[in-house]
């Protein structure tokens, strides 16, 4: 059966859906460290950690929001403990 399942299909740059979980929490890791020790972290900080990919990168914010993050909107672009 040839359906379309997220585990197995690749997505931008040829990295599974999987491959992007990792890459998200990964990042997600380190840029708890920078709220921590800096007190907030810009959007744009988010997307240079998620390697300018898309899917990664709200993964990541989702991951941080998980964490107890305030992951801010668009008016307050930033990621806050």
């Amino acid at each position: 059966m040839d359906s379309c399942n997220p585990r197995v299909k690749a997505y931008r740059n040829g990295k599974t859906f999987d491959q992007c979980r990792q890459e998200a929490r990964q990042a997600a890791e380190i840029l708890a460290a920078e709220v921590a020790q800096s007190g907030e972290v810009s959007w744009s900080r988010v997307m240079e950690a998620s390697g300018h990919d898309e899917i990664v990168y709200k993964l990541s914010l989702k991951y941080l929001r998980e964490q107890g993050h305030d992951i801010g909107n668009n008016r307050a672009p930033r990621v806050k403990q």
